[in-house]
């Protein structure tokens, strides 16, 4: 254990050091992120201020954190927040850490949810599943007239969401339901979404320790072929979708012809298939 204070330079180096040899993939990156979270260092700081001392006390905070991301806890959830197309998101024990990927949803509903406002004044969203509020609060933060609904089967996701909220100043616009998928939803919306849980049960064993032992199973688990999510949204959302509106859903890389199927035994038809950064499929927007 480091005990004396000395620089963020060479307190970087130390950390890096231990985090490679405990077989973190980046361990640069996530000492920065750890250390600058300690002492309020942005990256630029690390190379504008290399030879500012660390205090003995911000050192003992920063080896703590570093011993868990040694263990296999993710970086974010260490740090308690994580960005999200620009918004910056309390994580919590009950909600799925937001990936980058599960942004190229947003840009693809974007122009949809926009043209809705455009022609009505406004939009409702259903987002199931809401987690930290992710989808659902970037939709809302980046257009205006426009009003969700989250729901979840965890009363912690939507505290979290709740409090996302309430952090980037869409309270008024943002509400949550405790509900198995529509079972206490009312009233119709414009645009449905979800990233539900898809992972086959049998493969969740075999997922990085990150994911595994850190996101919760509820968020994961999405049955015996992890299509069962998609059979409950499609089976009932007729119900609650206004005429001409859209469903918006996450899928793993290898579920699209699947899920398309499963929609288009239902009556609906395939507006887009999205793939994300990786080039991987990610997303499918349908409508009836």
């Amino acid at each position: 254990m480091t005990s004396s204070p000395q620089t963020v330079q060479a307190l970087v180096a130390q950390m890096r050091q231990r985090l490679d040899a405990a077989g973190v993939a980046d361990p640069l990156t996530d000492a920065r992120l750890l250390i600058g979270e300690a002492i309020g260092f942005s990256l630029t700081d690390f190379v504008l201020n290399g030879t500012r001392i660390v205090s003995a006390d911000d050192i003992a905070r920063i080896e703590t954190m570093i011993a868990r991301r040694a263990e296999g806890e993710p970086v974010h959830r260490i740090l308690g927040h994580r960005e999200f197309y620009g918004l910056d998101l309390i994580l919590s024990p009950g909600t799925l850490e937001p990936r980058p990927d599960t942004e190229v949803l947003v840009d693809a509903l974007l122009p949809h949810l926009r043209g809705i406002v455009a022609r009505q004044g406004q939009a409702r969203i259903l987002d199931m599943g809401i987690g930290t509020g992710a989808i659902c609060l970037a939709l809302l933060h980046e257009c205006p007239g426009t009003s969700g609904v989250g729901s979840d089967i965890s009363r912690d996701a939507m505290e979290t969401a709740r409090m996302n909220a309430q952090r980037h100043g869409l309270e008024d616009r943002f509400e949550t339901v405790e509900s198995n998928w529509f079972e206490r939803i009312s009233g119709r919306f414009d645009i449905i979404v979800s990233n539900p849980p898809y992972i086959r049960s049998h493969v969740i064993q075999t997922l990085d320790r990150d994911v595994r032992n850190f996101d919760p199973m509820a968020a994961l688990d999405g049955g015996e072929d992890g299509l069962f999510p998609y059979r409950a949204i499609a089976e009932k959302a007729v119900d609650f979708l206004v005429d001409g509106g859209l469903i918006g859903l996450e899928i793993g890389y290898d579920q699209k012809t699947d899920v398309t199927a499963i929609f288009a035994t239902h009556g609906y038809n395939s507006v887009e298939a999205i793939k994300d950064y990786g080039g991987n499929d990610r997303g499918l927007i349908f409508c009836r």
